[in-house]
């Protein structure tokens, strides 16, 4: 690969995106000939949280190949594993590796799971790779464009509110927990306010499906940056948006942040920022007001 500009050029953009693929290639052939297996699984955080060894061999296959191929680059990975994960330097490229994104649905033989690969440099999102192993469907994107199996994704206008589609894993056992009646509320605002309410349990794969026009917006509270990056990049490429919800970390940029809104071009859904406003007031000072 060729070295690294001081600020990214499109070119090394595409490089990056190559990269992530062959990784992400590398890997999914793991998922699909473990999928429907028996394969053990462990609780990380709690019996909603799960990791399996198909995780860490797959991030640890993800992480070999981005370091080969790019050697100077680092890689910020969900999973522990042995491999060494790079150096990190001011310039060098960051990898923020998800190796299977829905390990809920990979455990209990849902096809909705993904892998997840985006390349920051100095915070700055400038390629992403997300594989449905199952399907395979490749998405990607450079800072020209979001492709989807090699083919521009440029999706229409999105709906009303009314017409328009939902994603979204809120509230899970954690955030119901956190924020109490008010999570139902706002569930249940969402099922009045859209056509449909889908829960997917992969952020990465709900983001990527809008950035195909196949979903019009997800929402997600309590995300990790390896549940987005990947996601929030192929969406801004797709013609949508994606912000970030800090809840008071203003230093975030905004697929750091525990929180998000990602919808699909021309889309306007008050509802999404309602809910975000009523949680961000509980989380900042205790506080929601009615729903």
């Amino acid at each position: 690969m060729s070295e690294q500009p001081a600020i990214c050029e499109h070119s090394y953009a595409e490089e990056l995106r190559v990269a992530a693929l062959h990784a992400a290639r590398s890997a999914a052939d793991l998922l699909r000939s473990t999928f429907r297996t028996s394969v053990n699984a462990e609780h990380k955080t709690n019996t909603h949280d799960l990791v399996t060894e198909i995780d860490r061999r797959s991030q640890q296959i993800i992480t070999e190949s981005l370091l080969t191929t790019v050697p100077s680059s680092w890689v910020l990975g969900e999973e522990k594993i042995s491999a060494h994960s790079g150096q990190q330097t001011p310039g060098s490229v960051q990898w923020i590796v998800d190796p299977i994104d829905g390990t809920s649905n990979f455990v209990h033989g849902i096809a909705f799971f993904c892998i997840s690969i985006a390349a920051a440099i100095d915070g700055q999102l400038v390629a992403a790779v997300i594989i449905d192993p199952i399907s395979g469907d490749e998405f990607t994107a450079n800072l020209d464009t979001a492709l989807l199996n090699d083919v521009q994704l440029n999706p229409a206008m999105r709906p009303a509110q009314s017409q328009a589609n939902l994603m979204t894993d809120y509230p899970g056992a954690e955030s119901l927990e956190r924020d109490g009646e008010l999570a139902l509320q706002l569930f249940g605002q969402w099922i009045q306010d859209f056509a449909t309410v889908r829960r997917k349990v992969s952020a990465a794969l709900a983001l990527a499906h809008v950035a195909a026009g196949w979903c019009d917006a997800t929402i997600g509270f309590d995300t990790k940056v390896w549940d987005v990056a990947a996601g929030a990049h192929l969406v801004r490429m797709a013609h949508g948006t994606f912000r970030g919800l800090s809840f008071g970390h203003a230093d975030l940029a905004d697929h750091e942040c525990p929180g998000f809104i990602a919808q699909g071009p021309g889309a306007d859904y008050p509802s999404l920022d309602r809910a975000a406003q009523h949680i961000h007031q509980l989380r900042t000072r205790g506080t929601a007001e009615e729903v």
